[in-house]
């Protein structure tokens, strides 16, 4: 069983060497029209708890949820120069909310990328065909990791939080994605799954694929209690409804896991939690005589791999 630290608290939650990968889920809350500067959805007074956090952890791979194109600016200026971002607004272009991945280019070397819609017609902007009213969408990347000399998956998605049938087949869209580059590549998947980690069917539709593993469950360390993910600005809750995951592989190990419902000044950044994890990404094995992974390239209009 995991263990849970009992040291004191440090300034960062985890800290990542040159092997180890830090990676970060975060469902950061979408500019509120509506809200006002006495709410805890204000925008303007959560910029600053969310640079807080980020400045100090500093993940090597963030995934983000809910994000809106002008809120991309702060997350931006909060990350090292050095940081780049692969996604596009899920109504097209820089319209609507961003499932976008933010990474250290000085470590990952992006090949290629793409994003598509949890629907019958993914490469539709806009559409969604499976109950769901709102709009969802993946946003993928192939990169290389001068950490480990690997090439690697990382997937990044905000799944529907009314329909159960556009959940489970959007559960089973990702794993295609990922089938799509296994065994050559391991993969991480981040995201808002809208859905409870160990009783949700599209939980059990991934756990079940052996494709991918929960690396809460798997982690050889938590770094704070199982937090539920969705405390709503109230304070956390041990043993609550964790909806926001991180995903990988069954070949990368988990070193550690964490809940990151950190403040500033008391205020907190989002409705959601923070989830992070530090792993290893598997060292590539060549034997002699071993055929070597496809190497897939874009076609001459720029499209990567087709989308599940």
């Amino acid at each position: 069983m995991p263990r849970t630290s009992a040291s004191s608290p440090s300034p960062a939650l985890i800290r990542a060497s040159r092997r180890s990968l830090h990676v970060m889920s975060f469902n950061i809350r979408y500019d509120r029209p509506a809200a006002q500067p006495d709410d805890v959805d204000y925008w303007p007074d959560r910029i600053a708890p969310l640079q807080d956090l980020l400045r100090r952890e500093v993940p090597a791979v963030l995934g983000v949820q809910e994000a809106l194109h002008h809120q991309l600016t702060a997350i931006e200026a909060a990350l090292p120069p050095r940081y780049r971002r692969i996604g596009a607004g899920r109504d097209g272009g820089s319209r609507g909310e961003y499932s976008a991945i933010f990474y250290d280019a000085g470590r990952l070397r992006l090949i290629e990328w793409d994003q598509f819609w949890l629907s019958d017609s993914p490469k539709l902007i806009g559409s969604s065909t499976w109950g769901n009213g709102v709009t969802r969408i993946v946003t993928w990347g192939r990169f290389h990791d001068s950490g480990t000399d690997r090439e690697i998956l990382l997937v990044n998605t905000h799944f529907d939080h009314e329909s159960e049938n556009a959940r489970v087949r959007s559960a089973a869209a990702v794993l295609d994605l990922v089938r799509f580059f296994r065994p050559a590549l391991p993969a991480i998947v981040m995201g808002d799954f809208n859905s409870d980690a160990g009783s949700s069917s599209a939980y059990r539709r991934f756990l079940d694929s052996e494709v991918l593993v929960d690396a809460w469950a798997r982690a050889d360390e938590h770094l704070t209690p199982a937090y539920g993910t969705y405390p709503r600005y109230d304070r956390p809750v041990d043993g609550g409804a964790r909806i926001d995951w991180i995903l990988t592989t069954p070949d990368v190990r988990v070193r550690q896991a964490a809940v990151n419902t950190s403040t500033l000044d008391g205020r907190y950044a989002s409705d959601h939690a923070a989830v992070q994890a530090l792993v290893d990404i598997p060292p590539r094995r060549e034997e002699p005589g071993a055929p070597q992974p496809v190497r897939r390239h874009r076609d001459a209009r720029g499209r990567g791999p087709k989308s599940p």
